[in-house]
C-alpha cells in the first residue's frame, strides 16, 4: 500500500515558529516510519517562505539513515518552488497545469540546472473519474482521489463504487478522504493502491499507522 503524509502545520498549536518545528518533527517521524510521499501543502505560506520549508524538509529526507528508502517529498501545486528547493516533484490540482506541461518545464530547467534533469515525481489530485482518466492520458505518476468518505467543504463524498471505477484506469490511485485504520482495508478492495491523508499521520504515531496499514 502507498502511503502519502499530506502536510498542514496549521492543525498543530502554538506561534508560528512551534508549528514549523512540530511540521518539521513529524516529516522526520514519517521518514523514519516508511511513508512513501509527503506532500508539503502549506498553501498560506509565500513562495519564498514554502521554498524555505521544502529545503528543510529535503535536508531531513536527505540525512543518513538505516534504511535507504526515504520518502519521496512533493510541493503542493508550485512547480518553481519545488525545482528551487530540488524537491522530488510537485502535486498538482486538477485545474492546474496538466503533468505534460510540467515536464516541459522541467526539460527548460534541465538546461540550466543539471539538479532539475533527475526524474520529477507529477501527482494529480482528482474528484471525478473523468479527470482520472486525463491525468492518467497526460502520464501522471499518481492520482489522489476523493474525499471518499467525508465532505471537505467543497466535494461531497465519491464512495468506493466511484473509487472502485477510478482504479480501473491506467495510473495508480490512492483514496483521500475520511480514511482510517478501521476502513483502509475498504479502499484497497476497491483497488486503490494506497491511501493519503493528513490527520491519519499528524495525529498519531506513524510508525504504528504505517505498520498497521501495511500488515
Amino acid at each position: 500500500m502507498i502511503l502519502c503524509y499530506i502536510t498542514d502545520r496549521t492543525q498543530f498549536s502554538g506561534s508560528e515558529p512551534a508549528r514549523r518545528k512540530r511540521l518539521l518533527q513529524k516529516i522526520a517521524e514519517a521518514a523514519r516510519a516508511g511513508v512513501d510521499y509527503i506532500q508539503l501543502r502549506e498553501k498560506d505560506l509565500s513562495g519564498h517562505d514554502l521554498e524555505e520549508l521544502a529545503r528543510e524538509a529535503m535536508r531531513i529526507l536527505l540525512a543518513p539513515r538505516p534504511s535507504p528508502l526515504a520518502p519521496r517529498l512533493l510541493i503542493n501545486s508550485r512547480t518553481d518552488v519545488a525545482l528551487a528547493a530540488g524537491a522530488h516533484g510537485v502535486h498538482l490540482r486538477s485545474d492546474d497545469l496538466s503533468p505534460r506541461d510540467v515536464r516541459r518545464l522541467c526539460t527548460l530547467a534541465s538546461r540550466h540546472s543539471p539538479r532539475a534533469a533527475r526524474p520529477f515525481l507529477v501527482g494529480v489530485s482528482c474528484h471525478t473519474v473523468d479527470e482520472v482518466a486525463r491525468a492518467a492520458a497526460a502520464r501522471a505518476c499518481f492520482v489522489i482521489f476523493g474525499p471518499v468518505f467525508e465532505k471537505d467543504g467543497v466535494a461531497a463524498p465519491r464512495g468506493l463504487d466511484r473509487l472502485r471505477r477510478a482504479g480501473h484506469e491506467r495510473v495508480p490511485v490512492l483514496a483521500l478522504g475520511g480514511v482510517t485504520l478501521e476502513n483502509a482495508r475498504l479502499c484497497r478492495d476497491a483497488g486503490a493502491r494506497g491511501i493519503a491523508a493528513i490527520r491519519l499521520f499528524q495525529q498519531n504515531d506513524i510508525a504504528d499507522v504505517v505498520r498497521r496499514l501495511k500488515m
